[in-house]
């Protein structure tokens, strides 16, 4: 953005914040779902800052204004914004109390647009600024559109039934387990505010977002099964609202009616999603006379937990993936790296999976990274900005697909002439940890949090660290970032259940040098058989991913025999599941990729 434009765009928003009579204004990534992925008409913090990332806020005073981002962002937040007019901030080490200290007094109103918020979220905001005497204040209005004259329309892709051959349980059978789900913790009724659980409710997908296949929009869902799903009729056809019209008992209305079915739910305690679910909703629940019940939206451990149908279409979808990714690897291979740049390489990337079965797009925005970009965990790079790749370097690729019977998501890093020393130490000490996750085993009940520092543990004992988690839940032919369970340091309170996918994804990053990150989806399994004596049910992981490894910068010297041996193993099976889906040549670099380590004895 031109320093003149982004002048503008602030003095604008700073007019429209002074007919509210507001010191101060936050402006979130967020739109009314609270979800990762925003349409191109809610990207308000992009418009105000110019910062793309997916996670962060701004805070806009009456004369200095901040963007707060997480680790993943601090670099990126740099690049994108203009520091004459943004102070940069980690959301964690400098919070915006401190800066509301600076920049604001007692007695002066804060505000915030209530569909972008959760009332979680505004307790924390009104909690961090506690003792300052500030005024958290709702808008009537978004201050932000209100100058933005050529905003983009409001998405209204088109509904597709989602086939029982893909979701393996129908969308009625689906409604009666959350309506059992709701009286058995004496609810009434239940807010769906999540894009993803409302696509997976009634096996529909969308298109209202690019690479998460959901249309945006509401439901009420009753303790008897029945209730109300507020989708745009724009975007329904003939198919799709024949597959809704045979759900028993459920209505179909304009998302402009959603507020008036809230103003009817008084006297009834409804389940509002703590995650996903606005203040704009609870407020509305809270005029209406109805006991707004912040929790966790039953829907989401459901759809965590995959059907055998689901898991099925996970691993055939891994397959395919699998064999696009690998020809790619082997044409890398063959491919003079200064002849490309980050862009092009993953342009090609994307077109090995375009050539797929089932394949329905990316499941997020390709990072394709060279050299020092790499360490930059959420670098994008564009035709415009791509960088050349050279010899003697790391070429970092963290793509997925979105296919019909699955999602797909993986990290390979590769190396173009010789590597240092310093390379293949950190590599192999990434990988150790990558490992000791994929052979993890533990009692039903452990939660992602105890098994993350699996995955730290060697960079650990040498004095590093990454700053992300270690793996996140994958949906099914939906979002590729899905909870509740993660692996991480923070986790959740949700214990990992068999049925759930999680990936593997421990990384170091050298900033101005290189990165490095290694990934793979996992299931969780029951062990089969079970631990001899085991007084617990014992879960284990089962590997979705099968794609060589970077054989080239593993320092076999810092494997002990086991490690060996489970990368043996794992090439092994790549090679068996992947032969007979490649071309001659592809099966000479799989050969070459694959070969066993060596090493002590």
């Amino acid at each position: 953005m031109m320093e003149a434009e982004q002048e503008r765009r602030l003095r604008a928003l700073r007019a429209e914040m002074a007919k509210e009579h507001l010191a101060a204004l936050i402006v979130p990534r967020a739109d009314e779902f609270q979800g990762e992925y925003v349409a191109p008409s809610s990207e308000r913090l992009a418009f105000v800052s110019g910062f793309t990332g997916s996670a962060g806020f701004a805070a806009v005073g009456r004369e200095a204004a901040a963007l707060f981002v997480d680790g993943r962002y601090t670099i990126q937040v740099r690049r994108e914004a203009l520091p004459g007019f943004w102070d940069f901030r980690h959301v964690l080490d400098q919070p915006v109390e401190d800066w509301a200290k600076t920049h604001l007094k007692a007695g002066e109103r804060l505000g915030y647009d209530p569909n972008l918020h959760t009332p979680a979220q505004l307790r924390a905001l009104d909690a961090a600024l506690a003792g300052q005497g500030l005024v958290l204040v709702p808008t009537t209005r978004n201050l932000v559109d209100a100058i933005w004259s050529e905003r983009p329309a409001e998405p209204e892709a088109p509904v597709e039934p989602y086939g029982a051959e893909f979701a393996g349980e129908a969308a009625s059978a689906k409604l009666q387990r959350i309506a059992a789900a709701l009286r058995e913790q004496g609810l009434d009724a239940l807010v769906i505010s999540a894009p993803d659980n409302l696509a997976w409710t009634f096996n529909i997908r969308g298109g209202d977002v690019a690479m998460l296949p959901v249309a945006f929009g509401h439901a009420i869902v009753m303790a008897d099964g029945t209730g109300t799903l507020f989708l745009s009729s724009k975007k329904l056809g003939r198919e799709a609202l024949a597959h809704l019209a045979t759900l028993p008992g459920f209505d179909r209305r304009e998302p402009a009616e959603f507020a008036g079915a809230l103003a009817g739910l008084g006297g009834k305690r409804v389940r509002l999603d703590r995650a996903t679910g606005s203040s704009a909703i609870a407020e509305s629940l809270k005029a209406a006379g109805a006991e707004a019940e912040p929790g966790p939206d039953p829907v989401t451990l459901m759809k965590a937990v995959k059907s055998p149908v689901e898991l099925g279409g996970m691993r055939a979808a891994h397959r395919r993936d699998a064999a696009a990714v690998t020809r790619f690897l082997a044409w890398f291979e063959e491919t003079p790296p200064e002849t490309l740049d980050e862009w092009t390489a993953s342009e090609k990337l994307e077109e090995f999976r375009r050539a797929g079965n089932l394949y329905r797009g990316q499941s997020f925005a390709t990072i394709s990274a060279f050299g020092a970009n790499a360490a930059q965990a959420h670098y994008h790079a564009d035709a415009a900005s791509a960088a050349p790749l050279g010899r003697d370097g790391i070429y970092l690729v963290d793509s997925g697909a979105q296919y019909l019977d699955g999602t797909t998501d993986i990290t390979r890093v590769l190396v173009t002439g010789t590597p240092t020393p310093e390379m293949k130490r950190r590599y192999t000490q990434v990988l150790k940890g990558h490992i000791a996750v994929s052979r993890a085993r533990f009692p039903e009940g452990v939660t992602g949090a105890q098994i993350d520092s699996l995955a730290r543990q060697f960079l650990w004992a040498s004095g590093t660290d990454f700053d992300h988690g270690t793996g996140h839940g994958v949906g099914c032919y939906l979002s590729v970032h899905e909870g509740p369970q993660s692996i991480s340091k923070r986790g959740t309170e949700t214990a990992l259940k068999p049925g759930m996918v999680v990936s593997n994804e421990p990384g170091y990053y050298k900033e101005g040098g290189f990165g490095i990150r290694i990934e793979n989806l996992l299931a969780v399994v029951a062990l089969d058989p079970q631990p001899e004596g085991a007084e617990r049910r014992t879960l284990g992981f089962e590997t979705l991913t099968f794609v060589p490894y970077e054989r080239r910068l593993i320092e076999v010297d810092l494997l002990d025999a086991g490690e060996r041996a489970f990368v043996d193993a794992y090439h092994a099976e790549v090679r068996a599941r992947l032969e007979g889906e490649l071309s001659d040549k592809e099966r000479d670099f799989l050969q070459r990729a694959t070969a066993p380590l060596g090493g002590p004895d």
